[in-house]
């Protein structure tokens, strides 16, 4: 399995969704850079489940305990690894997905791949459990790219039909990123956050989940970071998202929308701003040939809805080599939307931090 991001900093993320721990190790850190372990934790709280009746009811403290890389709360040199224990599992609710492959899950292409050898309880290592390790390393990344001046932040943009209003995509400011950051359910819009959790509940209620949309900026990036051709900024920053379950797409600055815009209407003219150059729009989403120009990065992640529901469902049985009914057993999130917000951040700092060093 290819578990490992980066180039100059490498991270590995290991464990499975019922294994004894999951955890990850850093691999290219600075030394002499302080990681606040109250701060890694207070991030990792966001992402934790069984917290409210919007996520699953799985319960875990997800307490990270760092094996190496810290001494006297700063980098070393060596690789920092870190573990977080699973507390609270229930393997029996698995034992049918060994034959009968979940819808939209990833049971039966790993049944093919593995031949039968993968951890099938809770997901295994394709299991949204693993993005914990990735939101510590995270939350360190953010840390050590905040001392260099960059913020970053997200919110929920869209669920279901409902929405948010966006980022200002050219004078967002970090003060706001912060402040979604300490509410329970991140939007910029709480009226609009109160129908998305409506949504979310009457999903629940017919036994269904739903999926959104995620929106991620990053403040303070300087002009000229990233790669031509396959090092690009956005290349990088979607290899890292797309390692989070569930996403489906990603598109920067105007995104999709750019199909249907003239290039007048695209194009950000530039200008100047004291002695730095400045776009007076932002449709590019802070990079141009996949280099950082100066704006705020900005991209939305699109998450399908969580494929565990309730419902009875169309599957195989991979023994008798037939059609068969599913009643997916297990613990599972309507919409993992809300809870994969930090998710979000965690993996465009780690982007972020490796392209910069």
């Amino acid at each position: 399995m290819s578990s490992s991001f980066g180039i100059n900093l490498k991270i590995t993320v290991f464990g499975q969704s019922h294994s004894q721990a999951i955890g990850v190790v850093l691999d290219g850190l600075p030394a002499g850079e302080a990681v606040d372990l109250e701060e890694t934790a207070r991030f990792l709280r966001r992402r934790a489940p069984g917290r409210n009746e919007i996520s699953t009811p799985r319960r875990e403290a997800d307490e990270v305990k760092v094996l190496s890389g810290l001494v006297n709360g700063l980098t070393c040199g060596a690789p920092l690894a870190a573990v977080i224990e699973n507390t609270n599992v229930r393997s029996g609710d698995y034992a049918q997905i060994k034959t009968h492959p979940r819808p939209s899950h990833a049971d039966y292409t790993a049944e093919v791949k593995y031949h039968g050898f993968q951890d099938v309880r809770g997901g295994g290592h394709f299991s949204g459990r693993l993005t914990a390790p990735l939101c510590f390393a995270g939350a360190v990344c953010l840390q050590i790219l905040a001392r260099r001046g960059i913020t970053v932040g997200a919110h929920i943009f869209s669920i279901g039909r409902e929405k948010d209003r966006p980022f200002d995509p050219v004078s967002a400011d970090a003060a706001a990123l912060g402040r979604i950051a300490q509410k329970p359910f991140p939007v910029l819009d709480d009226a609009a956050g109160e129908r998305m959790r409506e949504e979310i509940l009457a999903a629940k209620r017919d036994l269904d989940s739903v999926g959104g949309v995620i929106e991620c900026c990053a403040l303070g990036v300087p002009p000229g970071i990233g790669d031509p051709i396959f090092d690009g900024l956005e290349n990088r920053i979607a290899a890292a998202v797309f390692g989070i379950p569930a996403v489906r797409g990603i598109e920067f600055g105007a995104g999709f929308a750019a199909a249907a815009m003239r290039g007048s209407e695209h194009n950000d003219p530039f200008y100047y701003d004291g002695d730095r150059v400045k776009t007076a729009t932002n449709h590019h989403g802070g990079a141009l040939g996949g280099i950082s120009s100066g704006m705020p990065v900005l991209f939305r992640a699109a998450f399908k809805p969580t494929p565990s529901i309730a419902r009875e469902q169309r599957t195989v049985d991979l023994a008798a080599h037939a059609d068969a009914p599913l009643s997916v057993r297990g613990r599972h999130d309507p919409c993992i939307v809300p809870r994969a917000v930090p998710c979000v951040e965690a993996a465009a700092a780690v982007a972020l931090l490796d392209l910069m060093l």
